[in-house]
């Protein structure tokens, strides 16, 4: 089968496509016909410093939408011709190829109304900001939100799931993604190369801060936006933890949220691992409705898949990039 090889840490940028061995499944595993895989920057975060899990060539991809082309021994639920998709573990083969295999613990339906690209889109972004808004948050008892880089796939994600559960949504983006930002749902838009975005939100909140933040930029940033939260605000983070000595005891009375979606995976925990398959058929069934955009923004080629892993890193994209293998 065709694939696109890591031949050693750091080499992501000179990936290429070769044949390989096609893997097969073994018990409680799905091989999958690979038809579309989303890209992140897990991929090349990933690929610059390796995974001690790894053998080389290794195969990228987290997010892999197809069709079940074989099933292992004790898999149920599934069978040969159905469109799954699914976010993948970070420890194992992934899914820039032709084929691939999968725990099928954590394979969602894809409903005849999305596509495979669509599919693709969802998993890491999308399961992640969906964690935070209706898993980690207590989502009904607040009313604001400040969620970081909503040009992006989680921020994305997350604007449109915040707002759809009410909240007055305030994001971060640059300038020329303000539109963009607001068509996903965000009420207030806020540049943080021009802003300074703690008197900002002050200023919208009448002093009070926000009942919630979502950062998925940096540790730093994420011990900045512990001065946006409002007494007893949540902040949930995605890119490394706030000092959270930064804040004293008996004052604001925090509390904080690790998002980790792919450690699901590496907890071998059964419960863990299928609520991954189960966020996913919650955010199909949304896709599918029209109540929720995919923000798939372009379809590439498996060859091209380096460039656009580039332009993640330059942080030069909004929305979500798909290669397309079949």
């Amino acid at each position: 089968m065709k694939a696109l090889l890591l031949k050693d840490k750091g080499l992501w940028k000179e990936m290429k496509v070769e044949e390989v061995e096609q893997p097969f499944p073994k018990a409680g595993e799905i091989l999958v016909e690979v038809h579309a895989v989303g890209l992140n920057p897990v991929d090349y975060k990933t690929a610059t410093g390796g995974v001690p899990a790894w053998s080389y060539p290794h195969i990228l991809g987290l997010d892999v939408a197809g069709v079940v082309a074989e099933i292992g021994e004790g898999v149920n639920g599934f069978k040969s011709g159905d469109r799954i998709v699914y976010h993948g573990d970070l420890a194992k083969k992934g899914g820039y190829a032709e084929y691939t295999v999968v725990d099928a613990r954590c394979a969602s339906h894809i409903p005849a109304g999305v596509s495979f690209e669509e599919a693709a889109a969802i998993p890491t972004a999308g399961y992640t900001a969906y964690q935070v808004i209706n898993r980690k948050l207590p989502i009904r008892h607040l009313k604001t939100i400040l969620i970081h880089g909503g040009a992006g796939g989680v921020g994305g994600y997350a604007v449109q799931l915040a707002k759809q559960n009410g909240l007055t949504v305030f994001s971060t983006a640059s300038s020329h993604n303000h539109d963009y930002v607001k068509s996903l749902g965000a009420d207030y838009v806020i540049d943080y190369n021009k802003e300074d975005v703690k008197a900002k939100v002050m200023e919208l909140t009448n002093g009070r801060g926000v009942d919630a933040v979502l950062d998925t930029v940096n540790r730093q940033n994420a011990t900045d936006s512990l001065d946006l939260l409002a007494f007893g605000g949540h902040i949930a983070f995605i890119a490394g933890p706030p000092d959270f000595t930064k804040i004293k005891p008996f004052t604001v009375s925090p509390s904080y949220h690790e998002v980790a979606l792919g450690a699901a995976h590496a907890s071998n925990d059964h419960v863990a691992i299928s609520e991954l398959a189960r966020i996913g058929d919650e955010m199909l069934a949304l896709i599918e409705q029209n109540k929720l955009s995919p923000m798939l923004e372009e379809i590439i080629s498996l060859e091209e898949v380096p460039m656009g892993l580039d332009r993640i890193a330059d942080r030069h994209v909004k929305g979500k990039i798909v290669a397309k293998v079949r």
